[in-house]
């Protein structure tokens, strides 16, 4: 889909890759948020800008391994259970984030559900570099 025009395995490098980057990305800015409580709105509509272009390189990343099949489905299988709850935790996550960026733009305020969000976040940043750690050869192999 964004890298429409290249191999299969080249395309996922790519998007593993923009994945690390954002990942760090997400971290500091939600670190800052939760430092500041949010009281910045160049840092808020940053953060949200930021979590679009991570979630969009996500479902680039399921879709790279699971094509346009169910992904409910294909997660269900999985025999990786911490795979499995990353997904949860990233859906559960995308859910919260959608919400409170409703919330905060009606009241531009720090509230309970963007400090839930916020947790939900670093739980699922956490288990993203698990998870990228656990295939840290993917990322050093040249080929």
């Amino acid at each position: 889909m964004i890298f429409s025009k290249l191999k299969k395995i080249t395309k996922l490098r790519l998007c593993n890759w923009s994945l690390a980057v954002t990942s760090a990305a997400m971290l500091i800015s939600g670190i800052q948020l939760e430092v500041t409580h949010s009281s910045g709105h160049l840092s808020v509509w940053l953060h949200i800008l930021i979590g679009l272009l991570f979630m969009g390189l996500v479902g680039e990343h399921v879709f790279l391994h699971f094509g346009k099949s169910n992904w409910f489905a294909k997660f269900r299988n999985l025999k990786s259970q911490p795979t499995r709850i990353l997904w949860w935790l990233t859906i559960i996550t995308l859910i919260t984030g959608i919400a409170a960026a409703v919330r905060w733009i009606l009241t531009p305020a720090h509230t309970p559900l963007g400090g839930i969000h916020g947790k939900l976040g670093f739980l699922m940043i956490i288990l993203s570099i698990f998870h990228m750690a656990k295939r840290i050869k993917f990322f050093k192999s040249k080929k």
